[in-house]
Protein backbone atom coordinates (compact mmCIF):
# COMPACT_ATOMS: atom_id res chain seq x y z
CA UNK A 1 0.00 0.00 0.00
CA UNK A 2 2.65 2.59 0.98
CA UNK A 3 4.43 1.47 -1.90
CA UNK A 4 1.60 2.22 -4.22
CA UNK A 5 0.99 5.53 -2.64
CA UNK A 6 5.02 6.99 -3.30
CA UNK A 7 4.21 5.48 -6.87
CA UNK A 8 1.10 8.07 -7.67
CA UNK A 9 3.01 10.80 -5.28
CA UNK A 10 5.74 10.06 -7.71
CA UNK A 11 3.72 10.49 -10.70
CA UNK A 12 2.06 13.70 -9.40
CA UNK A 13 4.87 15.14 -8.53
CA UNK A 14 6.50 14.52 -11.95
CA UNK A 15 3.61 15.90 -13.74
CA UNK A 16 3.49 18.94 -11.52
CA UNK A 17 7.14 19.60 -12.31
CA UNK A 18 6.11 19.69 -16.24
CA UNK A 19 3.15 21.96 -15.73
CA UNK A 20 5.32 24.05 -14.48
CA UNK A 21 8.23 23.73 -16.74
CA UNK A 22 5.94 24.28 -19.33
CA UNK A 23 4.33 27.35 -17.83
CA UNK A 24 7.49 28.89 -17.45
CA UNK A 25 8.76 28.12 -21.01
CA UNK A 26 5.56 29.95 -22.46
CA UNK A 27 5.45 33.17 -20.15
CA UNK A 28 9.53 33.39 -21.44
CA UNK A 29 8.12 33.21 -25.35
CA UNK A 30 5.24 35.46 -24.84
CA UNK A 31 5.14 37.19 -21.28
CA UNK A 32 3.29 36.61 -18.03
CA UNK A 33 -0.27 36.19 -18.19
CA UNK A 34 -2.02 40.12 -17.31
CA UNK A 35 -5.12 38.96 -15.86
CA UNK A 36 -6.71 36.38 -13.18
CA UNK A 37 -9.17 33.45 -14.35
CA UNK A 38 -11.04 34.18 -11.20
CA UNK A 39 -10.98 38.07 -11.98
CA UNK A 40 -12.28 37.24 -15.76
CA UNK A 41 -14.93 34.94 -14.24
CA UNK A 42 -16.26 37.49 -12.03
CA UNK A 43 -15.78 40.15 -14.93
CA UNK A 44 -18.51 38.11 -17.23
CA UNK A 45 -20.40 36.72 -14.41
CA UNK A 46 -19.25 33.29 -15.15
CA UNK A 47 -19.67 33.97 -19.00
CA UNK A 48 -23.09 34.27 -18.65
CA UNK A 49 -25.07 34.53 -22.17
CA UNK A 50 -26.52 37.81 -21.30
CA UNK A 51 -23.45 38.98 -21.50
CA UNK A 52 -22.13 37.39 -24.92
CA UNK A 53 -21.22 39.82 -27.51
CA UNK A 54 -21.03 37.55 -30.63
CA UNK A 55 -19.62 33.77 -31.31
CA UNK A 56 -16.78 33.08 -34.10
CA UNK A 57 -15.48 29.74 -35.58
CA UNK A 58 -12.66 29.76 -32.69
CA UNK A 59 -14.63 31.16 -29.83
CA UNK A 60 -16.88 33.59 -27.86
CA UNK A 61 -17.04 37.23 -26.83
CA UNK A 62 -18.06 38.80 -23.70
CA UNK A 63 -18.70 41.84 -22.52
CA UNK A 64 -17.38 42.00 -18.91
CA UNK A 65 -16.24 44.63 -16.23
CA UNK A 66 -13.31 44.16 -14.26
CA UNK A 67 -13.60 43.88 -10.44
CA UNK A 68 -11.17 45.65 -9.41
CA UNK A 69 -10.87 48.66 -11.75
CA UNK A 70 -14.12 49.00 -13.01
CA UNK A 71 -13.00 49.01 -16.54
CA UNK A 72 -15.50 47.56 -18.89
CA UNK A 73 -13.95 44.82 -21.59
CA UNK A 74 -14.21 42.49 -24.37
CA UNK A 75 -13.06 39.16 -23.48
CA UNK A 76 -12.78 36.63 -25.77
CA UNK A 77 -12.53 33.33 -24.93
CA UNK A 78 -10.73 30.85 -27.25
CA UNK A 79 -12.10 27.07 -28.27
CA UNK A 80 -9.41 25.36 -26.43
CA UNK A 81 -10.21 21.66 -28.75
CA UNK A 82 -9.53 24.07 -31.71
CA UNK A 83 -5.66 23.65 -33.38
CA UNK A 84 -6.68 27.03 -35.24
CA UNK A 85 -8.17 28.54 -32.19
CA UNK A 86 -4.41 27.55 -30.49
CA UNK A 87 -2.74 29.46 -33.48
CA UNK A 88 -5.06 32.88 -33.10
CA UNK A 89 -4.73 33.11 -29.55
CA UNK A 90 -0.58 32.86 -29.98
CA UNK A 91 -0.66 35.47 -32.85
CA UNK A 92 -2.77 38.02 -31.25
CA UNK A 93 -0.41 37.75 -28.16
CA UNK A 94 2.67 37.94 -30.40
CA UNK A 95 1.47 40.86 -33.02
CA UNK A 96 -1.80 42.47 -31.20
CA UNK A 97 0.38 42.95 -28.25
CA UNK A 98 3.09 44.90 -29.22
CA UNK A 99 0.98 47.51 -31.13
CA UNK A 100 -0.16 50.93 -30.29
CA UNK A 101 -2.29 52.97 -32.55
CA UNK A 102 -5.51 54.98 -32.13
CA UNK A 103 -7.26 52.97 -35.11
CA UNK A 104 -6.25 49.53 -33.84
CA UNK A 105 -7.91 47.67 -31.34
CA UNK A 106 -6.09 47.40 -28.14
CA UNK A 107 -5.12 44.01 -26.47
CA UNK A 108 -5.06 44.59 -23.15
CA UNK A 109 -3.69 41.40 -21.99
CA UNK A 110 -4.54 37.63 -21.74
CA UNK A 111 -4.94 34.68 -19.25
CA UNK A 112 -4.28 30.85 -19.90
CA UNK A 113 -5.92 28.89 -16.70
CA UNK A 114 -5.61 25.12 -17.43
CA UNK A 115 -7.29 24.31 -20.69
CA UNK A 116 -8.95 28.07 -21.20
CA UNK A 117 -7.40 30.67 -23.73
CA UNK A 118 -8.72 34.07 -23.39
CA UNK A 119 -7.67 37.48 -24.58
CA UNK A 120 -8.68 40.71 -23.33
CA UNK A 121 -9.26 43.60 -25.02
CA UNK A 122 -10.63 47.42 -24.85
CA UNK A 123 -14.63 47.21 -25.21
CA UNK A 124 -15.85 48.88 -28.62
CA UNK A 125 -19.67 50.12 -27.53
CA UNK A 126 -20.82 50.72 -31.12
CA UNK A 127 -19.99 47.63 -32.49
CA UNK A 128 -18.66 46.20 -35.87
CA UNK A 129 -19.20 48.11 -39.04
CA UNK A 130 -20.78 45.41 -40.75
CA UNK A 131 -24.05 46.03 -38.77
CA UNK A 132 -24.33 49.91 -39.58
CA UNK A 133 -23.62 48.95 -43.18
CA UNK A 134 -25.74 46.03 -43.48
CA UNK A 135 -28.91 46.86 -40.94
CA UNK A 136 -31.40 45.41 -43.24
CA UNK A 137 -30.06 42.02 -42.73
CA UNK A 138 -29.12 43.09 -38.83
CA UNK A 139 -30.78 44.92 -36.74
CA UNK A 140 -29.01 45.10 -33.25
CA UNK A 141 -28.23 48.92 -34.55
CA UNK A 142 -30.36 51.55 -34.60
CA UNK A 143 -29.71 54.48 -37.80
CA UNK A 144 -27.34 55.09 -40.47
CA UNK A 145 -24.16 55.77 -40.85
CA UNK A 146 -23.64 59.82 -42.44
CA UNK A 147 -21.19 60.39 -44.83
CA UNK A 148 -19.03 61.91 -42.68
CA UNK A 149 -18.56 58.58 -39.72
CA UNK A 150 -18.43 56.75 -43.18
CA UNK A 151 -15.45 58.93 -44.55
CA UNK A 152 -13.96 59.13 -41.19
CA UNK A 153 -14.32 55.27 -40.69
CA UNK A 154 -12.47 54.69 -44.16
CA UNK A 155 -9.64 56.93 -43.62
CA UNK A 156 -9.19 55.22 -39.66
CA UNK A 157 -8.88 51.80 -40.96
CA UNK A 158 -6.16 53.35 -43.84
CA UNK A 159 -4.36 54.52 -41.18
CA UNK A 160 -3.91 51.69 -39.07
CA UNK A 161 -3.23 49.80 -41.67
CA UNK A 162 -0.35 52.10 -43.14
CA UNK A 163 0.69 51.79 -39.65
CA UNK A 164 1.09 47.97 -39.99
CA UNK A 165 2.58 48.05 -43.12
CA UNK A 166 5.23 50.91 -43.47
CA UNK A 167 5.54 52.42 -40.13
CA UNK A 168 6.10 49.70 -37.12
CA UNK A 169 9.72 47.50 -36.89
CA UNK A 170 8.01 45.01 -39.00
CA UNK A 171 5.51 44.12 -41.41
CA UNK A 172 2.09 43.49 -40.35
CA UNK A 173 0.05 41.58 -43.22
CA UNK A 174 -3.38 41.48 -41.53
CA UNK A 175 -4.69 38.83 -43.89
CA UNK A 176 -8.23 39.39 -42.66
CA UNK A 177 -9.45 43.01 -43.17
CA UNK A 178 -13.28 42.77 -43.81
CA UNK A 179 -16.20 45.14 -42.21
CA UNK A 180 -17.04 42.67 -39.45
CA UNK A 181 -13.10 42.94 -38.15
CA UNK A 182 -13.93 46.78 -37.62
CA UNK A 183 -14.94 47.97 -34.37
CA UNK A 184 -16.50 51.25 -33.43
CA UNK A 185 -15.82 53.00 -30.31
CA UNK A 186 -17.80 55.31 -28.37
CA UNK A 187 -17.11 58.07 -30.69
CA UNK A 188 -17.34 56.60 -34.01
CA UNK A 189 -13.69 56.16 -34.92
CA UNK A 190 -12.62 52.90 -36.30
CA UNK A 191 -10.51 50.21 -34.77
CA UNK A 192 -9.12 47.18 -36.76
CA UNK A 193 -9.45 43.97 -34.95
CA UNK A 194 -8.98 40.10 -34.59
CA UNK A 195 -5.56 39.81 -35.90
CA UNK A 196 -5.73 36.12 -35.50
CA UNK A 197 -4.98 35.11 -38.88
CA UNK A 198 -2.42 38.01 -38.81
CA UNK A 199 2.02 37.62 -39.67
CA UNK A 200 4.85 39.75 -39.36
CA UNK A 201 7.71 39.87 -41.54
CA UNK A 202 11.16 42.23 -41.31
CA UNK A 203 10.68 45.08 -43.62
CA UNK A 204 12.37 44.75 -47.36
CA UNK A 205 11.87 40.53 -47.00
CA UNK A 206 9.17 38.47 -48.69
CA UNK A 207 6.48 37.41 -46.67
CA UNK A 208 6.80 33.87 -45.54
CA UNK A 209 2.97 33.38 -45.65
CA UNK A 210 2.48 30.61 -48.24
CA UNK A 211 -1.49 29.54 -46.65
CA UNK A 212 -4.76 31.15 -47.81
CA UNK A 213 -6.64 32.62 -44.84
CA UNK A 214 -9.63 35.21 -45.67
CA UNK A 215 -12.65 36.09 -45.88
CA UNK A 216 -14.81 35.66 -49.72
CA UNK A 217 -14.94 38.40 -51.18
CA UNK A 218 -12.13 40.17 -50.16
CA UNK A 219 -9.61 37.41 -51.74
CA UNK A 220 -7.25 38.53 -53.73
CA UNK A 221 -6.98 36.82 -57.10
CA UNK A 222 -3.19 36.01 -56.29
CA UNK A 223 -4.08 34.99 -53.27
CA UNK A 224 -6.51 32.91 -53.91
CA UNK A 225 -3.92 31.57 -57.02
CA UNK A 226 -1.04 31.01 -55.48
CA UNK A 227 -2.04 31.13 -51.77
CA UNK A 228 0.34 33.93 -50.98
CA UNK A 229 -0.54 36.99 -48.71
CA UNK A 230 1.27 40.31 -49.18
CA UNK A 231 0.90 43.76 -48.41
CA UNK A 232 -1.03 43.85 -51.80
CA UNK A 233 -3.52 41.79 -51.01
CA UNK A 234 -4.27 43.51 -47.97
CA UNK A 235 -4.90 46.83 -50.06
CA UNK A 236 -7.39 44.68 -52.49
CA UNK A 237 -9.32 43.75 -49.32
CA UNK A 238 -9.34 47.57 -48.41
CA UNK A 239 -10.29 48.72 -51.86
CA UNK A 240 -13.48 46.21 -51.26
CA UNK A 241 -13.71 47.61 -48.04
CA UNK A 242 -14.10 50.73 -49.12
CA UNK A 243 -16.58 50.49 -51.51
CA UNK A 244 -18.66 48.30 -49.12
CA UNK A 245 -19.17 51.65 -46.99
CA UNK A 246 -20.04 54.00 -49.59
CA UNK A 247 -22.50 51.28 -51.24
CA UNK A 248 -23.68 49.89 -48.24
CA UNK A 249 -23.38 46.62 -50.29
CA UNK A 250 -21.70 43.44 -49.32
CA UNK A 251 -18.53 42.62 -51.45
CA UNK A 252 -20.58 39.31 -53.36
CA UNK A 253 -24.32 39.15 -53.81
CA UNK A 254 -26.42 36.98 -55.47
CA UNK A 255 -28.49 39.24 -58.75
CA UNK A 256 -32.49 38.28 -58.20
CA UNK A 257 -32.88 38.44 -61.78
CA UNK A 258 -31.01 35.63 -62.79
CA UNK A 259 -29.45 33.75 -59.31
CA UNK A 260 -25.74 34.53 -60.68
CA UNK A 261 -23.22 35.83 -58.31
CA UNK A 262 -22.26 40.12 -58.47
CA UNK A 263 -19.09 40.96 -57.55
CA UNK A 264 -19.02 44.90 -55.83
CA UNK A 265 -16.23 45.78 -57.76
CA UNK A 266 -17.93 45.09 -61.42
CA UNK A 267 -20.76 46.59 -59.88
CA UNK A 268 -19.38 49.91 -59.47
CA UNK A 269 -17.12 49.48 -62.84
CA UNK A 270 -20.34 49.07 -64.46
CA UNK A 271 -21.94 51.96 -62.81
CA UNK A 272 -18.68 54.20 -63.98
CA UNK A 273 -18.77 53.01 -67.40
CA UNK A 274 -22.39 53.43 -67.76
CA UNK A 275 -21.58 57.63 -67.35
CA UNK A 276 -21.98 57.75 -63.65
CA UNK A 277 -19.80 56.30 -60.66
CA UNK A 278 -21.88 58.06 -57.87
CA UNK A 279 -25.08 56.14 -58.79
CA UNK A 280 -23.56 53.53 -57.10
CA UNK A 281 -23.67 55.18 -53.81
CA UNK A 282 -25.58 53.99 -50.69
CA UNK A 283 -29.44 55.51 -51.30
CA UNK A 284 -29.88 55.92 -47.63
CA UNK A 285 -27.31 58.40 -47.58
CA UNK A 286 -29.08 60.38 -50.41
CA UNK A 287 -32.48 60.14 -48.23
CA UNK A 288 -31.41 60.34 -45.26
CA UNK A 289 -28.00 62.45 -44.68
CA UNK A 290 -29.14 66.23 -45.02
CA UNK A 291 -25.25 67.54 -45.08
CA UNK A 292 -24.68 65.03 -48.18
CA UNK A 293 -23.79 66.96 -51.28
CA UNK A 294 -21.58 69.05 -52.85
CA UNK A 295 -18.39 68.44 -51.08
CA UNK A 296 -19.56 65.01 -50.03
CA UNK A 297 -20.45 63.48 -52.96
CA UNK A 298 -17.10 64.26 -54.56
CA UNK A 299 -15.33 62.66 -51.60
CA UNK A 300 -17.74 59.82 -52.27
CA UNK A 301 -16.35 59.48 -55.66
CA UNK A 302 -13.05 59.66 -54.93
CA UNK A 303 -13.63 56.95 -52.00
CA UNK A 304 -15.52 54.76 -55.17
CA UNK A 305 -12.22 55.18 -58.03
CA UNK A 306 -9.39 54.69 -54.89
CA UNK A 307 -11.47 51.40 -54.02
CA UNK A 308 -11.32 49.98 -57.59
CA UNK A 309 -7.96 50.64 -58.07
CA UNK A 310 -6.73 49.17 -55.04
CA UNK A 311 -9.49 46.19 -55.35
CA UNK A 312 -7.67 45.85 -58.61
CA UNK A 313 -7.16 42.32 -60.02
CA UNK A 314 -3.04 43.03 -60.37
CA UNK A 315 -1.55 43.52 -57.44
CA UNK A 316 1.48 45.49 -59.53
CA UNK A 317 -1.15 47.96 -60.15
CA UNK A 318 -2.04 48.50 -56.43
CA UNK A 319 -1.33 51.60 -54.51
CA UNK A 320 0.81 51.50 -51.43
CA UNK A 321 -0.68 52.12 -48.26
CA UNK A 322 1.27 56.01 -47.93
CA UNK A 323 -0.15 56.96 -51.78
CA UNK A 324 -3.75 55.47 -50.52
CA UNK A 325 -3.90 58.00 -47.15
CA UNK A 326 -2.30 61.17 -49.40
CA UNK A 327 -5.56 60.49 -51.67
CA UNK A 328 -7.70 60.05 -49.02
CA UNK A 329 -6.32 63.08 -47.33
CA UNK A 330 -6.25 64.95 -50.55
CA UNK A 331 -3.14 65.27 -50.73
CA UNK A 332 -2.02 63.73 -53.66
CA UNK A 333 -4.63 63.42 -56.74
CA UNK A 334 -5.88 60.44 -58.57
CA UNK A 335 -3.85 59.25 -61.39
CA UNK A 336 -5.14 61.70 -64.39
CA UNK A 337 -5.56 58.69 -66.77
CA UNK A 338 -7.89 56.82 -64.53
CA UNK A 339 -10.88 55.95 -66.37
CA UNK A 340 -13.42 52.41 -66.36
CA UNK A 341 -12.40 51.35 -69.80
CA UNK A 342 -8.28 52.18 -68.64
CA UNK A 343 -8.30 50.11 -66.29
CA UNK A 344 -9.60 47.19 -68.40
CA UNK A 345 -6.70 47.57 -70.20
CA UNK A 346 -4.04 48.00 -67.22
CA UNK A 347 -5.99 44.74 -66.15
CA UNK A 348 -5.21 42.62 -68.87
CA UNK A 349 -1.08 43.58 -69.31
CA UNK A 350 -0.84 43.96 -65.49
CA UNK A 351 -2.58 40.55 -64.86
CA UNK A 352 0.04 39.24 -67.99
CA UNK A 353 3.03 40.37 -66.32
CA UNK A 354 2.14 39.40 -62.69
CA UNK A 355 1.31 35.80 -64.03
CA UNK A 356 5.15 35.91 -65.94
CA UNK A 357 6.50 36.80 -62.91
CA UNK A 358 4.32 34.30 -60.74
CA UNK A 359 5.64 31.88 -58.58
CA UNK A 360 4.31 28.83 -57.43
CA UNK A 361 3.37 28.09 -53.38
CA UNK A 362 1.84 25.48 -51.79
CA UNK A 363 -1.88 25.67 -50.85
CA UNK A 364 -3.90 23.64 -48.65
CA UNK A 365 -7.61 25.48 -47.40
CA UNK A 366 -10.65 23.96 -46.08
CA UNK A 367 -13.48 26.57 -46.65
CA UNK A 368 -16.29 27.41 -43.84
CA UNK A 369 -18.91 29.26 -46.34
CA UNK A 370 -21.19 29.87 -43.17
CA UNK A 371 -18.77 31.43 -41.56
CA UNK A 372 -17.13 33.04 -44.96
CA UNK A 373 -13.44 32.34 -43.70
CA UNK A 374 -10.89 30.75 -44.94
CA UNK A 375 -9.42 28.51 -42.42
CA UNK A 376 -5.40 27.69 -42.45
CA UNK A 377 -4.87 24.03 -41.84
Amino acid sequence: MLVASAALVKVYMKRRSKARKNKLEWEREYGPPSFTYRDLLAATDGFKDKLLLGRGGFGSVFRGVLPHSKQTVAVKRVSPESKQGMKEFMAEIIILGHLRHRNLVQLLGYCRHKQQLLLVYDYMPNGSLDCYLHSQENTTTNGNLNWAQRFSIIKGVASGLLYLHEEWEQVIIHRDIKSSNVLLDAEMNARLGDFGLARSHDHGADAHTTRMASTWGYIAPELARLGKATKATDVFALGVLMMEVVCGRRPIWVNDADGELVALADWVLAAWRAGSITDAIDPRLLTADIDYAGAAEEEAELVLKLGLLCSHPAPSARQCMRLVMQYLQRDAPLPADLQPDNLLLITYASTQEDDQNAISYPLTTITDLSKGRTQET
